[in-house]
């Protein structure tokens, strides 16, 4: 399938890094087909239907060892043949009002600017607006010339250079997050104990206490704070299992010490 092309003042190159993705990776590709001018998809060897589901769709797929998230977004970002960027994840999707805003600012002016817009969170089939999961704003189309991806092991972010305008798109970044609970709880244990050998190599001890107060505060902020209750019952697993994410940490973090 040949992804959409036209005359505008800028080509947009769509980057995804993945890894055993082949339930998500078709839903995100039919959401470019009419947004990208090139699709890169840098996949982490995986061993399940990824890699043939985008040879369907025609575009390329480069095989490329696992290094994290940071080293693997940057090196996709190299592969590029345009210098303006898109950079989504495999288990996510544009939504056609944000598909639209995307082919809009290609016939603008770009200079200057990097490009945000929100992102919804699917949670076991159940579309979340609350406990700090919406609107969940995130930078993701910018040129790859002056920016790269930073940050430490868990939650990458963009560093963008001073000055950098940001403008916001009308429409949502789909993100089908966790099918299951327990993928939800597997992937909160994965990043806890990413951030405790953060706090174990920057010679942070948290004591018991510490790890009990942040642990509370992140339920009844979630909850209560920041209405996660609206959500119903996945509105309260979603706070309760964050907090569990947070006790997690704390207690890796005393196992490194």
């Amino acid at each position: 399938m040949r992804f959409y092309s036209m005359l505008p003042m800028n080509k947009l190159s769509a980057v995804i890094i993945t890894l055993n993705e082949e339930r998500n990776i078709g839903r995100c590709l039919e959401s470019l087909v009419d947004v990208a001018d090139e699709v890169v998809v840098v996949d982490a060897c995986s061993t399940d239907g990824t890699r043939a589901i985008c040879e369907r769709y025609g575009v390329r797929c480069d095989r490329h060892a696992w290094e994290g998230y940071i080293a693997s977004k940057n090196y996709a970002n190299t592969l590029a043949s345009n210098d303006l960027i898109l950079s989504i994840d495999a288990d996510e999707a544009l939504s056609p009002e944000l598909a639209a805003s995307i082919r809009q600012l290609k016939a603008q002016e770009v200079t200057g600017k990097a490009f945000s817009m929100n992102r919804r969170m699917n949670y076991c089939g159940q579309w979340i607006r609350h406990g700090g999961w919406y609107p969940d704003t995130k930078i993701r189309i910018f040129d790859r010339r002056t920016v790269q991806w930073t940050g430490k092991k868990v939650h990458e972010t963009l560093a963008l250079p001073e000055g950098t305008r940001i403008e916001h798109l009308q429409g949502d970044l789909l993100h089908y997050s966790f099918y299951t609970r327990e993928e939800h709880r597997r992937q909160m244990e994965q990043f806890a104990t990413l951030s405790a050998q953060e706090m174990a190599e920057a010679g942070k001890r948290p004591g018991r206490l510490t790890a009990w107060v942040h642990t509370g505060w992140r339920f009844l902020r979630d909850y209560v704070f920041k209405a996660g209750f609206l959500d119903g019952s996945k509105g309260f697993d979603i706070c309760r299992d964050n907090a569990y994410g947070v006790w997690y940490k704390y207690l890796k973090a005393r196992e490194l010490q």
